[in-house]
């Protein structure tokens, strides 16, 4: 993008050295000179001498002008590759915003996580609506891991893998819809949709699971960004109505506006 501009400036001076030239006046011999006219042009006449030169002048005015016309035709084009880049930068801080929005939501609930599970028990079967919560220290570090490589390393890709490696090792874990939720937050700023929607339905059949509503939304946003209104305003719909106090339908609210 520097180079873009710095290539516009070069162009601007340039047309601007160009226009200079044009006003010049363009030079004319003397006529009271008329002994050297003779020497130099033999028995070309005043007039004909004044024809040349004129024609002469048009020539390099015209050749001038189409190298201004083609000058600014490139910087009209530089300022609209100028224009896309600010757009898709602006695209990039706005989707890495939103994860790290949910990345300081994930860290809170981390820590908070075995705290809230030690006291709330296991049913009679030994086992919990959402997912069994283990003591098992590798659980732990696998999720924990797996939230480090986001959190610390900001290793996208390598955190996706964790993600999914501990969705097959710990399928009955309290922590599988988060992991879930977590995996389509990063396909979604990866604009990887068709995953992110399999990873955010995914979070919709763990009924007591926080992260539901904040799923729906999320769905309502990628059927909105690939332009499906209809899907996108019954999301938005389902949020409002199963959560009508929640953050996440005021952000659905915003969305129907």
């Amino acid at each position: 993008m520097f180079s873009n501009l710095k290539r516009l400036t070069s162009l601007m001076l340039l047309a601007s050295a160009a226009s200079s030239v044009l006003a010049a006046p363009a030079p004319v011999s003397d006529l009271n000179n008329t002994s050297g006219s003779r020497a130099s042009s033999g028995n070309e006449s005043t007039v004909e001498r004044l024809e040349r030169l004129i024609q002469n002048s048009n020539l390099v005015q015209a050749r001038m002008q189409q190298q201004i016309d083609g000058m600014s035709q490139e910087i009209s084009d530089l300022r609209g590759q100028i224009e896309k880049n600010n757009y898709d930068m602006q695209q990039m801080l706005t989707r890495q915003r939103e994860l790290f929005v949910e990345v300081d939501k994930l860290r809170e609930q981390v820590n908070s996580q075995p705290a809230a599970s030690s006291n709330a028990g296991q049913q009679s079967d030994g086992s919990a609506s959402a997912g069994t919560f283990s003591t098992n220290a590798s659980e732990q570090e696998a999720y924990q891991n797996a939230v480090d490589l986001i959190l610390k390393k900001r290793d996208y890709n390598g955190a996706i893998d964790a993600f999914k490696q501990f969705q097959k090792d710990y399928p009955q874990s309290s922590f599988t819809p988060n992991s879930h939720y977590w995996l389509g937050q990063l396909y979604f700023a990866k604009k990887q949709d068709k995953e992110a929607v399999k990873s955010f339905a995914a979070v919709l059949t763990f009924a007591d699971s926080n992260k539901r509503p904040d799923a729906l939304v999320k769905l309502g946003d990628i059927a909105k960004r690939n332009n499906n209104a209809a899907q996108a305003k019954k999301y938005y719909q389902q949020v409002i109505e199963e959560y009508p106090n929640s953050s996440s339908a005021n952000l659905a609210k915003e969305q129907l506006k």
